[in-house]
């Protein structure tokens, strides 16, 4: 029997880029600040332009686009599903957004697909997939310790910073876990290819999903018990081995975030209408 190849890359990676040098407080800022750029935003000029700064901040991290070519191509499969839904949802969101109808599909009923429409929905769905770069440049970029230690100095209680760490930091090995343990139950025969029907591929999944839980649990406690003996969370304050100290280059890119920001804030303020529509 053939068994299932899964690579799974979204995890820390060092390759020495100038992203890697920042401190872990810059980049967490720094994703804060694009997270409220594009939830503030409805302008698809500036949702492009920061989906193009996005991968240039992606390409300057220097990982390799087949790491996270299987997540990019389920995530736009996801955002295209969901504007369908959103279009079937409420066919008419668009003309009611943008104040006129100009229909380009005559379809049954108010389902009749608009330019309006068509605009909106290309809109929302960029929105969401300018997220996805610098999601993925934060994460190949920060060290889950680096990270929380960096959560730790922007006031967050350090046994919360450290519960983040170890989730970052076990999520691969979570995985890893799935990977072996479907492997091994594709041994005794269990059928999870596309060969086998759907439902009995389902059951087989369940077959892989109740070892892998109990793996975790099982990992959980003996983690908790090691903490427990060596005193964590006996102490108000704990320092942190990874912790970088601020440069001029992060400054200098906080700087930069807070600009941006506030003519983000300033043309939310001013613009009046919510979505940009030239037409």
């Amino acid at each position: 029997m053939k068994t299932n190849k899964i690579k799974f890359g979204i995890s820390y990676i060092n390759t020495g880029s100038p992203l890697h040098a920042l401190n872990g407080i810059t980049k967490f800022i720094l994703f804060m600040a694009w997270v409220t750029m594009v939830l503030m935003t409805f302008d698809v000029r500036i949702i492009v332009a920061m989906i193009l700064v996005g991968f240039a901040l992606l390409r300057l991290s220097r990982v390799p686009f087949a790491n996270y070519k299987t997540l990019m191509t389920g995530t736009v499969t996801v955002l295209l599903l969901n504007a369908l839904f959103m279009f079937l949802i409420a066919p008419q969101q668009g003309t009611e957004y943008m104040g006129s109808q100009t229909v380009v599909i005559p379809l049954p009923g108010n389902y009749s697909l608009t330019q309006e429409t068509l605009f909106y929905l290309v809109t929302v769905t960029l929105k969401y997939f300018s997220m996805f770069p610098v999601a993925l440049v934060f994460v190949f970029t920060t060290h889950p310790t680096e990270f929380s230690a960096s959560l730790n100095k922007l006031g967050v209680p350090y046994r919360i910073a450290y519960a983040v760490s170890l989730t970052l930091r076990y999520l691969p090995e979570v995985t890893k876990d799935f990977i072996n343990i479907m492997h091994a139950q594709q041994a005794r025969g269990v059928d999870i290819s596309k060969n086998a029907p759907v439902f009995t591929r389902i059951r087989n999944v369940a077959k892989i999903l109740g070892p892998l839980i109990f793996s975790s649990l099982d990992r959980a406690d003996v983690i908790s018990n090691a903490m427990t003996l060596r005193g964590f969370g006996q102490h108000k304050r704990r320092s942190w081995y990874s912790l970088k100290p601020m440069t001029k280059a992060d400054f200098a890119v906080l700087l930069t975030i807070a600009v941006i920001l506030a003519l983000g804030f300033a043309n939310r303020y001013h613009a009046e209408q919510l979505f940009w529509y030239p037409f």
